[in-house]
């Protein structure tokens, strides 16, 4: 499999979101081996087939009683010296009765068609939604976010209006070319060869074309994926654009990917109309040969009128038919362009996999980490750690510190398991992380990430979180627990105050507090804290600064020290520089030492004093 080169920025620490991951090219399968590989991951695809089948047929049966039923009136009800109404009387009542079962088979169809293409594509969604969950923080930052989530909303959306409305063209229109082709070769023959030899061009047109509007379309649906990107970034961050005056760089940003996207389908759109006009030119010139022929045969004695006239009515449904595949074409190749993009997403490889049932689980307590040789390099970028040797005693706090870029971001990733090791092994109470499984490790290990992430709902539910199953009053405790009640109690609503849309109904400090909350609440026996007390008044430092001696009491921490006050109570400082451990020991057998802690000290007691 080959890959494509991206482009990997260099350092490893600041919070930065990580490298690119190399994209994978994969080659184009051929449309039966995609359909198979849907029954395989959505069972329900093929499920009650045979029945949907069976209510097609009827159903296109229904179709072609009318050429029947005018083919028996005139020559046997109108034709024979004198009307026989009777016959007339039966061919109507008859051609009604068919009618009425075949809309009750269509319709019952279409109820079937619906359920299973909405059973496919809900198992579809889910199982890109959780695989895009289970990528690493690596992988998943290969695009950008629009684009991931244009894989499972339009790009599935686009998918089950095809399935809803193509299944039903598809399996209708096939079903009747089939059954007009069997009563036209019963009435002539000759007529039907006439037909088919028109339409033979037809189909070498439309093979041409499929690749190319496939093709096509999958540029159609990357569009998509980059407009939405474009435009989700533009709300996101409208803040920023308000405040650097931007407006009209980000409207024409989006404007592009607006032009980008139109020009795509106009592109789509045009291989369409070509195909489409090509069956309207071959329908009529076969129309025309078909009067002319049977005129010919009719004046020779070969085909009766009645005959003839039903095999207009025939040629008309084998025509239209034919030409509403045309327009299926443009559906389905959209549809399936989708579809190979959201198997794409199914195809990315876990480069982080969960070792699942055969697993190991975390012990109870305090955990006791050693880094054993770690190395990390982001992929197509030089190493940002270098063999690491680390021992973390349990129940001990920890504190990371070290210039922006130094590496100390990336050692904490590691720790939680969101990217691992290049070369070496972490591991956790001897046991090597990545035998862990996925389950015991979230329970044991929880990290609380510099931003603070809050979701649009209440404090309550984004402390829940942290354990699914507590209760308002549970949520309160939390709070208490890390000296926060007050704070909670001083809310409008307390625990129940909705925090908005990624909590901007809060100041960033507070959104640091429920963040904690939420960990205190987890109960976990390791603690990665990346800090984040820069740029908050000088009451919520007082109560992070205590939320976090309460959190952390008892428990093994690591926390990411922004500010060396974290560092000065901590029970051992790691001083991370150029991707290496340069210095361990506590703050006060540190700082009096000549090197990289002291010089940092010192600087940030500058800006402290400064400030």
């Amino acid at each position: 499999m080959s890959t494509a080169a991206v482009p990997t920025p260099r350092g490893g620490g600041g919070g930065g979101g990580g490298g690119l991951a190399p994209v994978p090219v994969r080659p184009r399968e051929p449309l039966w081996a995609t359909l198979r590989r849907i029954r395989r991951l959505a069972p329900e695809f093929t499920a009650g087939l045979p029945v949907t089948l069976a209510l097609a047929a009827v159903a296109t049966a229904g179709r072609v009683v009318i050429p029947i039923a005018v083919q028996q009136t005139v020559d046997r009800g109108l034709l024979d010296g004198r009307p026989d109404l009777s016959v007339v009387r039966h061919a109507v009542v008859g051609a009604a009765v068919a009618i009425m079962v075949a809309a009750l088979a269509a319709y019952r169809m279409n109820v079937r068609l619906y359920r299973m293409s909405e059973a496919v594509l809900v198992t579809m969604r889910i199982r890109a939604f959780r695989h895009i969950h289970d990528l690493s923080m690596l992988t998943q930052s290969e695009q950008r976010r629009g684009a991931v989530t244009s894989r499972v909303t339009s790009d599935v959306d686009q998918m089950s209006q095809f399935l809803q409305f193509g299944g039903m063209v598809l399996l209708l229109s096939t079903g009747q070319m089939l059954i007009a082709t069997v009563l036209m070769a019963v009435y002539s023959w000759p007529l039907t060869v006439v037909v088919y030899a028109c339409f033979i061009p037809m189909a070498v047109v439309v093979r041409r074309f499929q690749p190319r509007l496939t093709r096509q379309y999958l540029t159609v649906r990357e569009r998509v994926g980059d407009m939405l990107g474009a435009i989700s970034e533009s709300v996101v961050g409208a803040a920023v654009v308000r405040a650097y005056g931007v407006q009209a760089r980000t409207a024409t940003r989006v404007d592009t990917s607006v032009d980008r996207y139109r020009s795509a389908q106009t592109a789509a759109q045009r291989l369409v109309a070509t195909v489409f006009s090509a069956g309207e030119l071959v329908a009529a010139g076969a129309t025309g040969a078909v009067v002319v022929a049977g005129v010919l045969l009719g004046v020779g004695g070969h085909v009766s009128a009645g005959k003839l006239v039903a095999f207009l009515f025939l040629v008309t449904l084998f025509v239209v038919p034919l030409q509403t595949l045309t327009e299926m074409l443009n559906e389905g190749a959209n549809a399936f362009a989708g579809l190979r993009r959201v198997l794409d997403v199914l195809d990315t490889p876990q480069d982080v996999p969960d070792p699942g049932p055969g697993g190991r689980d975390l012990p109870r307590g305090p955990l006791t980490v050693c880094f054993d040789g770690v190395s990390f390099a982001y992929p197509g970028g030089p190493l940002v750690l270098h063999a690491v040797d680390l021992r973390i005693a349990p129940g001990s706090r920890v504190a990371v510190v070290g210039e922006t870029g130094s590496g100390k971001t990336t050692l904490a990733k590691l720790l939680v398991r969101l990217m691992d090791p290049t070369a070496g092994q972490v591991l956790f109470a001897g046991v090597p992380l990545d035998r862990v499984r996925f389950a015991s490790l979230r329970r044991r290990v929880v990290m609380v990430p510099q931003d603070g992430f809050l979701f649009d709902v209440s404090i309550a539910d984004n402390v829940r979180y942290g354990r699914l199953d507590a209760t308002d009053s549970d949520v309160m405790d939390a709070f208490a627990a890390l000296g926060l009640a007050d704070w909670i109690t001083g809310l409008a609503d307390g625990v129940l105050t909705r925090v908005g849309e990624r909590g901007s109904s809060l100041a960033a400090g507070e959104r640091q507090l429920v963040a904690l909350a939420r960990a205190q609440i987890a109960a976990p026996d390791l603690l990665v804290l990346d800090e984040a007390t820069s740029a908050v008044d000088p009451a919520t430092e007082v109560r992070l600064a205590r939320a976090l001696g309460e959190l952390t009491r008892g428990r093994t921490s690591v926390t990411i020290a922004h500010r060396l006050s974290t560092a000065e109570s901590a029970d051992m400082v790691v001083v991370v520089d150029a991707g290496r451990i340069v210095q361990q020991g506590t703050h006060a057998e540190l700082v009096g030492v000549p090197g990289v802690y002291q010089r940092l000290h010192t600087s940030w007691t500058a800006g402290v004093t400064g400030s």
